[in-house]
C-alpha cells in the first residue's frame, strides 16, 4: 500500500521509471532486475529497490521485476489510469505547442478545453480543440469540471487566473508562467521553469570545460 508521505525526491523519480519501463515493454522485455534498471536510469540498484518499497515493492527474489505489471502500477500511482480532464489556459505559442504534445492522450490525460483572451485567437482549432473565449471559461468548467488546468500565460496574469480556477474547484495546476504560484491546501502546484533545465545543462558544459581546461 502506498505510504502517506513519500519524499519528494522519489516522487520525482516515478515518471522516469514509467517511462524506462514503457520503453522496456516496446521492446518486448518480460523482465528485469533492479541490476539491470539501474545500469539503464543511472540510480542504484539499492536506491530503486528503496524507492519501489515505499509503494509496495513489487519484486520477487530470484526474478526481479514484472516489467508490465511494474508499468502498469507505476501508472496507477502517478494517476494516469484515471483520465483526469485537462484544459490550456493561454492560446500562444507556448500554449498550443503544449495542445498539440500527443503524450497527453497517451499518457491517460484528457485535452477537453483551451481558453484565452485574444479575440484573433479565439475560434481557431487547435489539435481538434477550439479555442474559446476566457470569458466563458467559467461556464465551462462549470459544466465539464476539468481537474487540470494548464496555465500558459504571461506571469502578470497566472496568479488571477489560478485563483479563478480554483475558485471554480480545479484542483491541479500545471504553472508554465516563470512564476511561483502558492495556492490553498488541497490544490496540487506544478511551477514549471523551462530555463532552469537550460541554466542546469549550461552548468554541466561549464563544468566539462573547465575539467578539459
Amino acid at each position: 500500500m502506498k505510504e502517506k508521505s513519500v519524499s519528494p525526491v522519489v516522487i520525482k523519480r516515478l515518471p522516469r521509471y514509467y517511462r524506462y519501463l514503457g520503453e522496456l515493454l516496446g521492446k518486448g522485455v518480460l523482465r528485469i532486475s533492479s541490476k539491470d534498471l539501474s545500469n539503464l536510469m543511472g540510480v542504484t540498484a539499492s536506491q530503486i529497490r528503496q524507492d519501489l518499497n515505499c509503494f509496495g515493492g513489487f519484486g520477487q527474489q530470484g526474478y526481479g521485476y514484472n516489467v508490465e505489471l511494474l508499468h502498469t502500477e507505476m501508472g496507477a500511482i502517478l494517476g494516469l489510469d484515471r483520465g483526469y480532464k485537462t484544459i490550456i489556459v493561454g492560446a500562444g505559442n507556448l500554449g498550443k505547442a503544449l495542445a498539440k504534445h500527443s503524450n497527453f492522450r497517451k499518457r491517460g490525460f484528457n485535452l477537453i478545453g483551451i481558453f484565452d483572451a485574444d479575440k484573433s485567437l479565439v475560434g481557431k482549432e487547435i489539435n481538434g480543440i477550439t479555442v474559446e473565449h476566457s470569458d466563458d471559461m467559467e461556464s465551462f468548467v462549470k459544466a465539464n469540471h476539468p481537474h487540470i488546468a494548464i496555465l500558459a500565460l504571461p506571469k502578470s496574469a497566472v496568479e488571477y487566473e489560478a485563483n479563478r480556477l480554483v475558485k471554480l474547484g480545479v484542483k491541479g495546476i500545471w504553472n508554465f508562467s516563470y512564476g511561483e504560484l502558492h495556492l490553498p491546501d488541497g490544490v496540487a502546484v506544478e511551477n514549471v521553469h523551462l530555463s532552469d533545465s537550460l541554466m542546469t545543462l549550461s552548468y554541466k558544459l561549464t563544468q566539462l570545460e573547465d575539467a578539459e581546461g
